[in-house]
């Protein structure tokens, strides 16, 4: 059994020949089926740009979450700091945590979102992309105004800060300012052990948290048969593929029947076994065991899983086997 608690990341995937409205319309069941199902958050992450993914504003897509739930976590997974001026992060996650019960987490992240340039400038503004300080004075400036009186006056639920991490030098910006890491092991598997070791070692005592805390973001897919696992895996198979070769910012989702005839280049493949071996695949007792071990090899504090599926009833049905 895992005994930790499991939250869940989703990014609102959109299928080729569909719209962000079809993948963005089933989040209200999405949430609710969360919520029943008792999963401690539920995160929306800051995509731009992207034929494939729907989740281009966290802040909105929490609060539609947390309209229609009750005892979940809604947050951000995350908003990008580069993107954004601090002040008006402060502003926006403090009414989520007015309006939620206090029941908000915001997650900050370095990226910006986007692989075209002309969005990132966009979103910047016209700015040169974030430097290291840059991303670094953002962050401290973010955490010097939640809970101020000049964001939002009268003891406001501050909602609850933390940093999203894929390499060392990340989880080192969490550590020395006492912020809890969510960990993308989903996305850099290759750097989790180094990035972990060097988060618990830096570890400063803060007003956030007195000890070190690890989220790890896991992909998930799991399913009734290891076949139907399979079946579902293999649009962000492709989709990854392309990622992997510089090509992936205007590949739309494939379906499972058009990815299941897919021929990738033979260098390719032992690429993407080399990734999945690190997520949990497979049917319930394969991804049980899968979790299980990589919470013991990380010694992490929950778990979040992240179902690349685009179908909304498979991700349910995946929520559901996990939690069984």
């Amino acid at each position: 059994m895992i005994d930790l608690p499991l939250s869940v990341l989703e990014l609102a995937l959109v299928e080729a020949g569909q719209s962000a409205t079809a993948a963005l319309e089933p989040l209200s069941a999405v949430a609710r089926r969360v919520d029943e199902l008792g999963y401690r958050r539920l995160w929306f992450a800051e995509h731009h740009g992207s034929p494939a993914i729907a989740s281009a504003s966290p802040q909105v897509l929490a609060a539609h979450a947390g309209a229609v739930t009750s005892r979940v976590r809604v947050g951000s997974g995350g908003v990008l700091a580069p993107n954004h001026a601090p002040f008006a992060l402060a502003e926006q996650f403090g009414t989520l945590s007015a309006l939620n019960g206090g029941r908000v987490d915001l997650g900050v992240g370095r990226g910006p979102g986007a692989l075209d340039p002309d969005i990132i400038r966009a979103l910047r503004r016209g700015a040169e992309p974030a430097q290291e300080a840059d991303y670094h004075a953002d962050v401290d400036e973010l955490l010097k105004y939640l809970g101020s009186d000049k964001v939002l006056p009268g003891g406001v639920t501050v909602p609850e800060p933390w940093l999203l991490s894929s390499s060392p030098a990340g989880a080192e910006v969490a550590a020395e300012r006492g912020l809890p890491i969510a960990f993308a092991h989903h996305i850099r598997p290759d750097n989790t052990a180094s990035s972990l070791e060097r988060y618990r070692e830096k570890f400063q005592p803060s007003k956030w948290r007195s000890e070190p805390y690890v989220l790890l973001c896991v992909e998930t897919i799991c399913a009734d048969t290891e076949a139907e696992a399979e079946y579902l895996s293999g649009p962000m198979n492709v989709l990854k593929s392309h990622l992997l070769t510089g090509g992936g910012g205007d590949q739309p989702m494939l379906t499972p029947d058009e990815a299941a005839g897919y021929e990738f280049a033979p260098e390719m493949i032992p690429q993407l076994e080399h990734f999945r071996a690190a997520q949990a695949y497979g049917e319930r007792e394969q991804v049980q065991a899968r979790l299980a071990e990589l919470a013991k090899q990380t010694g992490a504090d929950e778990i979040m899983v992240t179902v690349p599926v685009f179908d909304a009833k498979a991700r349910i049905r995946c929520y559901e086997l996990v939690k069984e």
